[in-house]
C-alpha cells in the first residue's frame, strides 16, 4: 500500500497543527483561511453528505445530545474532514460533529478539504474511526473486515494502519464468527467483548446462544462463563459396563429434553449392566451457575419452598 499519501498513520498525516474554529455564529471573515499548510473552508451544513462507508452504524442519542451542548457552548474545535463531490461534500471524518451541528442549528462548519479517490477516501474513512475508542465490537470487527477484503490486507497490516495489536485485530475478527443473536447483544452492549471471547470456544451455536442469554440475565461475570464453557468441554465418563440398559438413541433424545426443559447442560448417564451381571447406578448431572440459578431449577422440579 505505497504511495498512500500517509493513510496509514491516520488523522495525524492529513491534518497539521489546527486553531480552535469556533462555529456557533459563522465568522464574518472571509470563508477560508490558512492553518499551517492546511486551508479551513467553511461548509454550509445542508451541503454535506455523510459517507455510506463509515464503519459506525450507530450514534447514541445520550452522547449525541452532550455533544450539541459543548458545540453550542464552545464550537467546533477540530475540522471537518471531507472531500468535494459535485455540488456537495462527502465526509471522509467527522459524522458526529457534523449531526451535532445540524442538531445545534449551525449553517456551516469548519472543514479540510481532500482531493483523494474513492480508494483512499474508503481506506481514510474506515482507518479514522477505527483508531477511536467508541465503535462497538462488531462495528469494530466489520471495519477490519472491510480492509481485509477491499484492499487485500493482512491482520499484520491492519494492526499497523490502525495502531493496535495484531491480537487486538485477530481477536475482534473472530466475533463476526458469532451467531447474529449474540452480536446484536454485543451491539447493544448487553454482552461484553470478554464474554462474548469466551463464547468463542463453545462448539454447538445453540450453546453459544443459551449462555448468552443467561449472561444477560443473570448478570454473570466472565469469569462465571469460563467455569460455564470448561464444564461443557469436559469429556464424559467412559463407561465400564458392557451393556447400558437404556438404547442409545432414546438416552440422547432424553438428554436433549431434559436440557431443553432446565435451561442448562444436563449429564445423564445410564445404569450398566457389568459382564458378572452386577448393576451400575446412573447419574444425571444439572449445571448450576448461582445460588439464583440452583433456585430457579429447584423451582422446575417443584422443591423451591421447600427446605
Amino acid at each position: 500500500m505505497a504511495g498512500k499519501h500517509g493513510l496509514g498513520r491516520g488523522l495525524s498525516a492529513l491534518i497539521k497543527e489546527v486553531p480552535s474554529a469556533k462555529a456557533v455564529t459563522p465568522p464574518p471573515v472571509p470563508t477560508k483561511r490558512e492553518a499551517g499548510l492546511e486551508e479551513i473552508t467553511m461548509v454550509a451544513v445542508d451541503k454535506i453528505r455523510p459517507n455510506p462507508k463509515q464503519p459506525r452504524h450507530k450514534f447514541t442519542p445520550e452522547a449525541l445530545e452532550d455533544l450539541v451542548h459543548s458545540i453550542q457552548a464552545h464550537g467546533i474545535l477540530q475540522p471537518l474532514l471531507m472531500r468535494q463531490i459535485g455540488q456537495h461534500y462527502e465526509l471522509l471524518a467527522g459524522e458526529r460533529r457534523w449531526r451535532a451541528a445540524r442538531q445545534a442549528g449551525l449553517e456551516t462548519v469548519p472543514a479540510i478539504l481532500k482531493e483523494v479517490s474513492d480508494r483512499d477516501a474508503l481506506e481514510l474513512t474506515l482507518i479514522e474511526n477505527l483508531q477511536r475508542e467508541d465503535l462497538d465490537p462488531i462495528e469494530e470487527a466489520e471495519g477490519y473486515r472491510t480492509l481485509a477484503e477491499q484492499f487485500a490486507l493482512s491482520q499484520e497490516d491492519i494492526a499497523q494502519r490502525v495502531g493496535k495489536a495484531r491480537a487486538t485485530v485477530t481477536n475482534a475478527l473472530r466475533l463476526l464468527t458469532l451467531p447474529e443473536e449474540i452480536k446484536q447483544m454485543l451491539t447493544d452492549g448487553r454482552l461484553s467483548t470478554g464474554h462474548a471471547k469466551v463464547l468463542l470456544g463453545v462448539t454447538s451455536d445453540e450453546e453459544k446462544c443459551l449462555l448468552a442469554r443467561r449472561v444477560v440475565k443473570e448478570g454473570w461475570s466472565v469469569r462465571v462463563v469460563e467455569k460455564a464453557v470448561e464444564r461443557l468441554g469436559r469429556a464424559p465418563r467412559k463407561p465400564r459396563a458392557m451393556r447400558a440398559d437404556i438404547p442409545g438413541a432414546y438416552l440422547q433424545d432424553l438428554s436433549a429434553k431434559l436440557h431443553q426443559h432446565f435451561g442448562t447442560s444436563v449429564r445423564l448417564t445410564p445404569s450398566h449392566t457389568l459382564a458378572n451381571g452386577k448393576k451400575v447406578r446412573g447419574t444425571i448431572e444439572i449445571d448450576f451457575y448461582s445460588n439464583e440459578d440452583l433456585t430457579r431449577i429447584l423451582g422446575l422440579l417443584g422443591l423451591a419452598n421447600q427446605g
